[in-house]
Protein backbone atom coordinates (compact mmCIF):
# COMPACT_ATOMS: atom_id res chain seq x y z
CA UNK A 1 0.00 0.00 0.00
CA UNK A 2 2.52 2.45 1.00
CA UNK A 3 4.24 1.67 -2.78
CA UNK A 4 0.80 2.97 -4.62
CA UNK A 5 0.95 5.98 -2.18
CA UNK A 6 4.18 7.16 -2.64
CA UNK A 7 3.28 6.50 -6.29
CA UNK A 8 0.39 8.80 -6.08
CA UNK A 9 2.20 11.43 -4.31
CA UNK A 10 4.58 11.70 -7.01
CA UNK A 11 2.06 11.70 -9.30
CA UNK A 12 0.46 14.27 -7.93
CA UNK A 13 3.68 16.44 -7.70
CA UNK A 14 4.67 16.06 -11.48
CA UNK A 15 0.76 16.81 -12.35
CA UNK A 16 0.74 20.53 -10.16
CA UNK A 17 4.33 21.04 -11.41
CA UNK A 18 3.05 21.09 -14.77
CA UNK A 19 -0.02 23.42 -14.01
CA UNK A 20 3.32 25.81 -13.87
CA UNK A 21 4.81 24.69 -17.01
CA UNK A 22 5.44 26.88 -20.40
CA UNK A 23 3.84 25.52 -23.59
CA UNK A 24 6.38 23.50 -26.54
CA UNK A 25 7.74 26.38 -28.51
CA UNK A 26 7.13 29.60 -26.11
CA UNK A 27 9.84 30.99 -24.38
CA UNK A 28 9.07 33.57 -21.45
CA UNK A 29 10.83 36.79 -22.22
CA UNK A 30 14.04 37.47 -20.55
CA UNK A 31 15.24 40.78 -19.22
CA UNK A 32 11.96 40.63 -16.96
CA UNK A 33 12.04 43.60 -14.35
CA UNK A 34 9.05 42.62 -12.09
CA UNK A 35 9.26 46.17 -10.57
CA UNK A 36 8.32 47.80 -13.82
CA UNK A 37 6.22 45.12 -14.43
CA UNK A 38 3.94 46.05 -11.06
CA UNK A 39 0.91 48.36 -11.47
CA UNK A 40 -2.27 48.22 -13.15
CA UNK A 41 -3.17 46.64 -16.32
CA UNK A 42 -5.96 45.98 -18.36
CA UNK A 43 -7.29 43.33 -20.14
CA UNK A 44 -7.49 43.76 -24.04
CA UNK A 45 -8.23 40.38 -25.31
CA UNK A 46 -8.21 36.50 -23.87
CA UNK A 47 -9.31 33.39 -24.32
CA UNK A 48 -12.64 32.28 -22.96
CA UNK A 49 -12.76 30.35 -19.79
CA UNK A 50 -14.87 29.74 -16.93
CA UNK A 51 -13.50 32.11 -14.25
CA UNK A 52 -13.79 35.30 -16.43
CA UNK A 53 -16.56 34.41 -18.67
CA UNK A 54 -19.15 36.98 -19.09
CA UNK A 55 -17.10 39.72 -17.44
CA UNK A 56 -15.77 42.87 -19.10
CA UNK A 57 -14.05 45.92 -18.40
CA UNK A 58 -11.20 43.35 -16.85
CA UNK A 59 -8.00 44.51 -14.73
CA UNK A 60 -5.01 43.11 -12.95
CA UNK A 61 -3.72 44.96 -10.33
CA UNK A 62 0.32 43.40 -9.73
CA UNK A 63 1.73 45.05 -5.69
CA UNK A 64 5.10 43.67 -4.19
CA UNK A 65 4.25 42.62 -0.78
CA UNK A 66 7.09 42.89 2.25
CA UNK A 67 7.65 39.06 1.75
CA UNK A 68 8.90 39.23 -1.76
CA UNK A 69 5.63 37.81 -3.06
CA UNK A 70 3.30 39.45 -5.17
CA UNK A 71 -0.35 40.42 -4.56
CA UNK A 72 -2.39 40.00 -7.66
CA UNK A 73 -5.73 41.81 -7.84
CA UNK A 74 -8.74 40.21 -10.99
CA UNK A 75 -11.40 42.65 -11.31
CA UNK A 76 -14.10 42.58 -13.66
CA UNK A 77 -17.46 43.45 -14.36
CA UNK A 78 -20.58 40.77 -14.66
CA UNK A 79 -23.22 42.76 -16.61
CA UNK A 80 -25.39 39.36 -15.71
CA UNK A 81 -24.95 40.19 -12.44
CA UNK A 82 -24.63 43.98 -12.60
CA UNK A 83 -21.75 43.85 -10.28
CA UNK A 84 -17.88 43.79 -10.00
CA UNK A 85 -16.33 40.54 -8.89
CA UNK A 86 -12.74 40.36 -7.57
CA UNK A 87 -10.44 37.71 -6.90
CA UNK A 88 -7.07 37.89 -4.82
CA UNK A 89 -4.27 36.06 -5.65
CA UNK A 90 -0.24 35.79 -4.82
CA UNK A 91 2.55 34.93 -7.70
CA UNK A 92 5.80 34.01 -6.97
CA UNK A 93 8.75 34.12 -9.79
CA UNK A 94 9.39 30.74 -11.12
CA UNK A 95 13.30 30.19 -11.42
CA UNK A 96 15.24 32.95 -12.90
CA UNK A 97 13.65 36.64 -12.26
CA UNK A 98 15.01 37.99 -14.94
CA UNK A 99 12.83 35.58 -16.65
CA UNK A 100 9.16 36.71 -17.05
CA UNK A 101 7.73 33.44 -15.55
CA UNK A 102 5.53 33.08 -12.34
CA UNK A 103 3.41 31.42 -10.38
CA UNK A 104 0.13 32.32 -9.43
CA UNK A 105 -2.54 30.76 -6.74
CA UNK A 106 -5.96 31.97 -6.33
CA UNK A 107 -6.61 28.76 -4.10
CA UNK A 108 -4.37 27.84 -1.60
CA UNK A 109 -1.48 25.59 -2.31
CA UNK A 110 -2.41 25.33 -6.28
CA UNK A 111 -0.58 27.38 -8.76
CA UNK A 112 -0.67 28.35 -12.49
CA UNK A 113 1.61 29.08 -14.98
CA UNK A 114 2.11 32.71 -16.04
CA UNK A 115 4.14 33.53 -18.85
CA UNK A 116 5.23 36.81 -20.64
CA UNK A 117 5.91 35.69 -24.00
CA UNK A 118 6.23 39.19 -25.50
CA UNK A 119 6.66 42.85 -23.86
CA UNK A 120 7.06 46.01 -24.67
CA UNK A 121 10.44 45.97 -23.18
CA UNK A 122 10.96 49.83 -23.28
CA UNK A 123 7.54 51.39 -21.85
CA UNK A 124 5.97 48.02 -20.03
CA UNK A 125 2.86 49.62 -22.06
CA UNK A 126 1.35 46.43 -22.97
CA UNK A 127 2.31 42.28 -22.74
CA UNK A 128 0.98 39.01 -24.10
CA UNK A 129 0.65 36.04 -21.32
CA UNK A 130 0.66 32.65 -21.51
CA UNK A 131 -0.93 29.72 -18.96
CA UNK A 132 1.03 26.20 -18.94
CA UNK A 133 -1.19 25.42 -22.08
CA UNK A 134 -2.19 27.04 -25.40
CA UNK A 135 -5.74 27.30 -23.66
CA UNK A 136 -5.27 30.24 -21.85
CA UNK A 137 -3.75 33.52 -23.82
CA UNK A 138 -4.41 37.26 -22.70
CA UNK A 139 -3.19 40.47 -24.50
CA UNK A 140 -2.75 43.27 -21.83
CA UNK A 141 -2.30 47.15 -21.98
CA UNK A 142 -1.59 50.19 -19.42
CA UNK A 143 -4.01 51.45 -21.00
CA UNK A 144 -7.98 50.90 -22.24
CA UNK A 145 -6.80 49.65 -25.84
CA UNK A 146 -3.99 49.66 -27.99
CA UNK A 147 -3.35 51.04 -31.46
CA UNK A 148 -4.65 48.36 -33.77
CA UNK A 149 -0.64 48.23 -34.86
CA UNK A 150 -0.08 46.93 -31.91
CA UNK A 151 -2.90 44.60 -31.63
CA UNK A 152 -2.01 43.04 -34.57
CA UNK A 153 1.12 42.51 -33.53
CA UNK A 154 0.21 40.41 -30.67
CA UNK A 155 -2.20 38.60 -32.51
CA UNK A 156 0.28 37.49 -34.88
CA UNK A 157 3.24 36.45 -32.47
CA UNK A 158 0.49 34.69 -30.51
CA UNK A 159 -0.63 32.52 -33.62
CA UNK A 160 2.61 32.17 -34.75
CA UNK A 161 3.23 30.27 -31.25
CA UNK A 162 0.44 27.91 -31.61
CA UNK A 163 -2.99 29.33 -29.97
CA UNK A 164 -6.56 30.00 -31.55
CA UNK A 165 -6.19 33.67 -32.28
CA UNK A 166 -9.80 33.52 -33.75
CA UNK A 167 -11.08 32.52 -30.55
CA UNK A 168 -10.08 35.86 -28.84
CA UNK A 169 -12.99 38.00 -26.59
CA UNK A 170 -12.14 41.35 -27.29
CA UNK A 171 -12.92 43.07 -23.90
CA UNK A 172 -14.79 46.02 -23.49
CA UNK A 173 -13.14 48.62 -21.08
CA UNK A 174 -16.07 51.47 -20.53
CA UNK A 175 -16.30 51.29 -17.10
CA UNK A 176 -14.88 53.79 -14.90
CA UNK A 177 -12.40 51.81 -12.20
CA UNK A 178 -14.56 51.52 -9.33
Amino acid sequence: MSALRSLLSIGAILLLGACTGVPEGVAPVGNFQIDRYLGKWYEIARLDHRFERGLSDVSAEYRLLPDGSIEVINRGYSAARGEWKEAVGRALPIGDQTVGSLKVSFFGPFYGGYHVAALDETGYRWSLVVGPSRDYLWILARERSLPPGVREQLVDTARRLGFATDELIWVTQDRPDA
